[in-house]
């Protein structure tokens, strides 16, 4: 029998749970086998671990689900120290998994640097770069590989966009609850504030759609999801205040 968990592989556990949608957690999902393999615990063992911390979820408790019953304190210590601190846990859990892999982080997150030269700089950029992959991951897992307006599930085709863009608020650039799947044309829509998220979840399209509401594809693309409600996601629920900011000063009313 393994030991007990240590703090390290607590924290690659964090990392799995905000990478897939909690509720296809199983012993026999292959990201869970993979991430198991890494750190050396059964596939079991680690999507008990992914119950766990589905416990400590407010936001999966207002949906019912509340995960395992029990779980150890190192999980609510984990939990306490990366839930909130974003940036942290998304390198920190990174190196941990290129560290277990005996990998470069550049290849366990699955980035391109050919393009960079060395020194400080290739360390800013790699670190920026794992930080907004493993956002894509948690946004995308979150709403289940689907566009939130129109459901569309081609992954080529989809953006884990920021509700406050990340120029704006740099504190929430990896926050999930400022995340939302998109499609690239209606990520493209939200950011010009073409189109806005209300805080009830409701899809608004901008009045300057009114010149070209004769146009067959507007109507497709944008009128008539006017007033519909997204699809929510699995967990990480977008952040009325983040919303609500959107709606009031990027939309164009």
């Amino acid at each position: 029998m393994k030991n007990n968990w240590t703090k390290e592989e607590t924290i690659i556990a964090f990392n799995v749970y905000c990478k897939i949608p909690f509720k296809t957690s199983s012993k026999s999902n292959a990201t869970i086998i993979k991430y198991a393999n890494i750190i050396g615990r059964s596939p079991s063992a680690l999507n008990m671990k992914i119950g766990n911390f589905g416990r400590l979820d407010p936001e999966l408790k207002k949906q019912g689900i509340v995960g395992l019953a029990h779980g150890s304190k190192l999980e609510e210590d984990v939990w306490d120290e990366f839930n909130g601190n974003w940036e942290k846990l998304s390198y920190e859990s990174e190196q941990l998994i290129a560290k277990f892999s005996n990998k470069p982080i550049e290849e366990v997150s699955n980035i391109e640097i050919t393009d960079i030269k060395e020194g400080i700089e290739k360390e800013t950029i790699i670190k920026q770069r794992v930080n907004q992959n493993f956002f894509r991951s948690t946004i995308l897992s979150s709403y289940y590989f689907k566009c939130c307006i129109t459901g569309l599930s081609i992954p080529e085709f989809l953006v884990a966009g920021h509700i406050i863009p990340w120029s704006i608020n740099s504190e929430n650039r990896l926050n999930p609850r400022n995340g939302l799947c998109l499609n690239s044309i209606h990520d493209r829509a939200f950011d010009r504030g073409f189109i806005t998220i209300t805080p009830e979840f409701k899809i608004k399209v901008s009045n300057v759609f009114e010149d070209f509401e004769n146009e067959k594809a507007v109507h497709d693309f944008f009128l008539r999801f006017d007033n519909q409600k997204i699809n929510l996601p699995d967990k990480f629920l977008p952040k009325k205040e983040f919303l609500d900011y959107h709606y009031h000063k990027i939309f164009k009313k």
